[in-house]
Order: C-alpha cells, then sequence, then structure tokens
C-alpha cells in the first residue's frame, strides 16, 4: 500500500520555515504603516492649517477652536471650511489647536501614538511649525 502525504516533521519544518521568514518580514512592513501615519499626519495637519487660514481671510480673526471650522459662527462666515468632520490623527486622538499659539500665530499638534506630549519614534510629536 502506497500512502501519501506528509509527515508531522515536514509540516513541522515548514512551519518553522515561514515563522522565519515572517520574523524577518513583518518589522519591514511595520515601518512602512508607521511612516504612512505620519505622512497622514502632516498632510492632516496641512490642511487644517489651510482651513484656519481661509477662516482668517473670511472673518478677519483666528477660530477659537476646531470646531468652528465647520459651524457657522458670523456674517461672513463661509464655511465649512473643512469638506468632513474634524478629523482625528492616525492614532484616533484628537489634534491639539492652540490659539494664539506659542510657535506661530497658531499651534497644531498630534501627539503621536501615545496621545502625550513629547515622546520619540512613534510617539513624538507632530506640529505644524516644523
Amino acid at each position: 500500500m502506497n500512502k501519501q502525504g506528509f509527515t508531522l516533521i515536514e509540516i513541522l519544518i515548514v512551519v518553522i520555515i515561514i515563522g522565519l521568514l515572517a520574523s524577518l518580514v513583518a518589522p519591514k512592513l511595520f515601518t512602512k504603516v508607521d511612516k504612512a501615519r505620519i505622512n497622514t499626519t502632516k498632510a492632516q495637519i496641512e490642511l487644517l492649517c489651510s482651513a484656519i487660514d481661509t477662516y482668517r481671510l473670511d472673518l478677519g480673526k483666528f477660530p477659537a477652536s476646531l470646531t468652528a471650522l465647520r459651524v457657522s459662527t458670523g456674517p461672513r462666515w463661509d464655511g465649512p471650511y473643512l469638506p468632513k468632520d474634524i478629523p482625528l490623527d492616525p492614532w484616533d486622538n484628537s489634534y491639539v489647536y492652540k490659539y494664539p499659539g506659542e510657535h506661530g500665530l497658531y499651534d497644531i499638534i498630534s501627539y503621536g501614538a501615545d496621545g502625550k506630549p513629547d515622546g520619540e519614534g512613534n510617539d513624538k510629536d507632530i506640529v505644524s511649525w516644523k
């Protein structure tokens, strides 16, 4: 009788090889995801800055909060200044808007993955003035 198939040892060897390959590839994929989140955050901050600047041109003042970019605040209001609701950063945290700003007329900050000021790597703050 000729039985064809794989032995348990052959299957274990294949699983180990796949695991080794995954351990080499996975870290590179995660760094790409992190870079994409950082680039998305920078793009969203630029969009918010553009909306704030347009608001200022129309009303002659800066908004008191980011919510003012979506809700009418006076007779010269020509918004909404953002096409959709105010986005969260890619780590699902709210952007911090400060007016007056400490580094410019206004500051917009994403505190990164940890949602706390300062940090390194993925936790590093992404700001409007850099």
